[in-house]
C-alpha cells in the first residue's frame, strides 16, 4: 500500500523543503547562543504522536513476550527520531484500537491526549510466524484517516521482532519526516577493549546486539564503513606495523590489501566507493594518499611538513576532502579538492581542531575542538558556507570523534562523561544524549550509511 500524505502535513513539509538544515544563532563560537537547531526537520514543529502498545491477539506466552519487545523498540525508535512529541501513555484512554473501525477520533484528538497522529494495530501468530499489523492514522482527517497500513512478518525470536519494529518505525518517520528514512536499521562500528585487546565491534544504532568483528589480539582502530555497508576499512597492528585492512561482511574475512611501510591509518571511502583515502608515512611525514579500494593506483595528495591525517569526503558532492593538519603549528581542519588542489583552512580560531565529519547534505562539519590549552575537547558544528560555529557538548568530560547518522539528524561520538570512554549519540543540535556502551572502554565510532 502506498502511504497517503496526511492533511495536517503540508505546512510542516513546506517548512522542511525550505530548510532541510536550519541554523539560527549568534555567529561567534563561545558566545551565548539564544537559538540553535540543525539537522533535517529538527527546527520544524514536532508532530504530536500517540503510540499505544499494540495488543497481542492471544495469551500465548511467546506472543505476549515478543509483543512487549516490539512495542518497546517501536516507542524508543520514534522517541529517538527527534521529530515527534510522543504523548505520555498516562493520558491514553483504556480502549486501545486494534482495527480502524475501533478508533475513537474525538477521544484521541481531544485533551488530554491531543494527538495529531495515532499509531495502532495488533500482533498475532500465523503459521508459526509473528505477524504485526501496524497502522498510522491522521486524526485530523476522519473521512480518510489512514496514512500508513502495513503487515510485517517476523520469526518468533527477539532479533527478528526488533527488526520488524525498526522497519515500522522507519516507515512512520519517512512518512511524517519529509521523506527522509529513519536510522533504525543502521549500525555503528567502534573500537572496544572489553576482551583485553582493541578490536573492531559493531552494534545496532540503539546499542543492541554488540558483537566483535575482529579477534586479532592486537590493536585495531579507525573503522570506516563503505558506502554500501558491505565492507569496513580500518587500521590493524597485527603485523607489528599499522596497516590498512578491509573486512568484507559478504565473506566475513579480510580482503587483500597492500602493505605500505610506515604508519597507515584513518581510511575514508569516497561516496561512490571507488576510491579510498588514508594517511601514510611511507614517504617520511604522515601525508594524505588516495587509491583504489584494493590499494592500487596510489597517489599522494598532500606535501607539507608535519602531520596530515583523518581525511573525509564531502558525501554530497564527492568533490571536496576535509582533513587535519598541524602545518600551522596546531591541529586544524583543511579542505582540498580530490586531486590535492584548492587547499584552504576551515578552522581559523586557534586551539586544536580534529576529527572532521561532513553532514550528509554537505553543508555542515562536525568536529572535536579544544579551544584553549587548558580546556578539554568538545563537539562543535560549523556551517561551512558562513564559518559559523556552535558548541554541542558542554561540561561533560572529554567528547571526541563525532560522525553523522545517515539521516543527518544525529551524531555518534565518544565521551568520558561517565568516567570511562563510551559511545554516545545525540541529536545534531546537541540535545538528547544517550549512552550506547558500558562494558570496557569504547571509542572511535562510525555510523553506517
Amino acid at each position: 500500500m502506498i502511504p497517503r500524505r496526511p492533511k495536517l502535513l503540508p505546512v510542516f513539509l513546506a517548512f522542511t523543503a525550505l530548510s532541510l538544515i536550519f541554523l539560527a544563532f549568534h555567529p561567534t563560537a563561545g558566545q551565548d547562543q539564544a537559538q540553535f537547531s540543525t539537522g533535517i526537520n529538527l527546527g520544524a514543529p514536532r508532530i504530536r504522536l500517540a503510540v499505544p502498545e499494540l495488543p497481542p491477539t492471544s495469551v500465548d506466552q511467546a506472543l505476549v513476550s515478543l509483543t512487549q519487545e516490539f512495542n518497546q523498540v517501536l516507542w524508543n525508535d520514534l522517541d529517538n527520531a527527534g521529530i515527534f512529541d510522543l504523548v505520555s501513555k498516562s493520558y491514553y484512554p483504556l480502549n486501545v484500537p486494534k482495527e480502524p473501525e475501533e478508533v475513537d477520533f474525538k477521544t484521541w484528538s481531544s485533551s488530554p491526549v491531543s494527538a495529531q497522529m495515532l499509531v495502532f494495530g495488533k500482533t498475532e501468530v500465523i503459521n508459526a510466524n509473528l505477524v504485526i499489523t501496524g497502522r498510522l492514522f491522521d486524526l485530523g482527517n476522519q473521512a480518510n484517516p489512514q496514512v500508513l497500513g502495513k503487515r510485517y512478518v517476523a520469526t518468533m525470536n527477539e532479533v527478528s521482532t526488533r527488526a520488524a519494529a525498526h522497519r515500522f518505525a522507519n516507515e512512520i518517520i519517512q512518512t511524517l519526516g519529509g521523506g527522509i528514512s529513519g536510522i533504525n536499521l543502521s549500525q555503528i562500528a567502534f573500537v572496544s577493549n572489553r576482551t583485553g585487546h582493541d578490536e573492531i565491534w559493531v552494534m545496532d544504532y540503539d546499542g543492541f546486539n554488540q558483537r566483535p568483528i575482529t579477534s586479532y589480539g592486537s590493536i585495531c582502530t579507525t573503522p570506516r564503513w563503505s558506502p554500501d555497508n558491505s565492507k569496513l576499512a580500518f587500521t590493524s597492528y597485527g603485523s607489528g606495523n599499522p596497516e590498512l585492512n578491509v573486512f568484507s561482511f559478504e565473506t566475513n574475512r579480510r580482503l587483500p590489501f597492500p602493505h605500505y611501510k610506515g604508519l597507515n591509518t584513518t581510511p575514508a571511502w569516497s561516496p561512490d566507493g571507488k576510491k579510498l583515502l588514508f594517511c601514510s608515512s611511507m614517504s617520511g611525514d604522515p601525508e594524505i594518499y588516495i587509491c583504489d579500494p584494493n590499494g592500487f593506483n596510489l597517489q599522494r595528495l598532500t606535501f607539507s611538513h608535519g602531520v596530515d591525517i583523518s581525511p573525509v569526503w564531502n558525501p554530497k558532492t564527492g568533490n571536496e576532502i576535509a582533513f587535519v593538519s598541524d602545518r600551522s603549528g596546531s591541529p586544524q581542519i583543511y579542505i582540498m579538492s580530490p586531486d590535492g588542489t584548492n587547499l584552504r583552512r576551515l578552522t581559523t580560531l586557534g586551539g586544536d581542531a580534529s576529527g572532521p565529519t561532513w553532514s550528509p547534505n554537505g553543508l555542515f562539519m562536525a568536529f572535536h575542538w579544544r579551544v584553549t590549552e587548558t580546556g578539554t575537547y568538545d563537539i562543535y558544528l560549523m556551517e561551512i558556507a558562513s564559518g559559523v560555529i556552535k558548541q554541542l557538548t558542554h561540561d561533560a568530560g572529554r567528547n571526541e570523534h563525532p560522525t553523522w547518522s545517515p539521516d543527518g539528524r544525529h551524531l555518534v561520538f565518544e565521551s568520558t562523561r561517565t568516567g570511562t570512554r563510551q559511545i554516545w549519540t545525540m541529536l545534531a543540535n546537541g540535545l538528547d544524549p544517550k549512552q550506547l556502551t558500558t562494558q570496557g572502554q569504547n571509542w572511535n565510532p562510525n555510523w553506517s550509511n
